[in-house]
């Protein structure tokens, strides 16, 4: 079979999706762009003094790595000149951004972790690029407005991430499955590597941080103990996986099932991932993918954000495992 770069496949699947256009097609260009130059970056990183903080603490209350700091000006620079945007939402600014009049403007809006999991960096652990993209509502002109940006993940055009690791892999859906790109840096490409990912009805692995197993509330310690005993896909017990790099722990579980968890716990009773630039666009592509992504009360994709740095807990895997999680927490939920 031929090497299909993500342009063509974009350009081929163009036809099947109501809101592909040529100015979609073209954000998606730059927004790759971007992932290419974020990720030259990083493969020199030891050499370009970029490890390390900036001594800037951010608006989630985190320290700025300097790698966070490079990674989201790449991001604005790029997409806000790509004609296809009108507004913006980074994991590290606290505001809207807006596209300026010196700019051209079209109808989407993309919400970005620039780089999900920077801290692991000095330890050359995989990091990645969390990206949604909805498209404006109808009728709506002029300044973009806030309540605007506020919506249910499930209104989503396109989400995905570009995961920098031992290879650099771009993952993504249109809302027609989810396809995978690995860069080819011999052509300076993303090739099609894996086409029409599918995550297993059922798992073997879960994952979650244990060390907080005290903070939280008695649902989730029993989420945690059902994994412990509970038989896997494998007949055995499940196997504990946690990377500590939301986006590498994600991507794992696409790739062998299971369940990622992060529930809240005590001093963040609303979570600590961020909803729209993280949980909503990896439960788009869980589902996409023959997933589901719960926040043990009700589907991710339902939840409508209050802000734009809205905080939840995510429960997101193999269907089966996911379910397990909401059957608990009803049981807890109706005692």
């Amino acid at each position: 079979m031929a090497d299909v770069t993500v342009t063509e496949f974009l350009l081929f699947h163009q036809k099947k999706s109501p809101h592909a256009t040529g100015k979609f097609t073209g954000l998606l260009y730059d927004l790759i762009l971007s992932c290419k130059t974020i990720s030259r970056r990083i493969n020199k990183a030891g050499l370009l003094d970029i490890l390390g903080g900036t001594g800037v603490i951010n608006v989630q209350g985190e320290a700025v790595q300097k790698i966070d700091d490079l990674a989201n000006s790449i991001m604005i620079y790029r997409m806000e000149r790509s004609g296809a945007m009108c507004a913006m939402s980074s994991e590290e600014n606290p505001d809207l951004i807006r596209i300026g009049p010196e700019f051209p403007r079209g109808d989407y809006i993309m919400i970005f972790d620039p780089l999900d999991g920077s801290s692991n960096m000095d330890v050359n652990i995989n990091i990645g690029t969390i990206f949604s993209i909805y498209r404006r509502p109808e009728g709506c002109t002029g300044e973009v407005r806030l309540e605007e940006v506020l919506r249910k993940g499930e209104n989503q055009v396109a989400a995905g991430y570009c995961l920098y690791g031992p290879s650099t892999m771009l993952v993504l859906s249109t809302g027609q499955g989810v396809h995978g790109f690995t860069l080819d840096p011999g052509v300076g490409e993303f090739l099609l590597s894996h086409p029409d990912m599918k995550i297993p009805e059922q798992g073997w692995i879960y994952s979650c941080n244990e060390g907080y197993r005290e903070k939280w509330d008695a649902a989730a310690r029993e989420c945690c103990e059902h994994f412990h005993k509970a038989p896997s896909s494998k007949g055995g017990a499940y196997s504990a996986r946690y990377v500590g790099s939301l986006v590498a722990d994600f991507h794992r579980t696409l790739i062998y099932g299971g369940i990622y968890m992060y529930p809240p716990y005590k001093g963040r009773p609303e979570g600590k991932l961020r909803l729209m630039c993280e949980a909503n666009p990896l439960a788009f592509l869980a589902e996409q993918a023959g997933g589901a992504a719960t926040d043990g009360h009700m589907r991710i994709l339902e939840k409508v954000p209050t802000q734009l740095h809205s905080r939840t807990p995510l429960f997101i895997g193999s269907k089966k495992d996911v379910e397990a999680v909401g059957e608990i927490y009803r049981k807890h939920a109706a005692d």
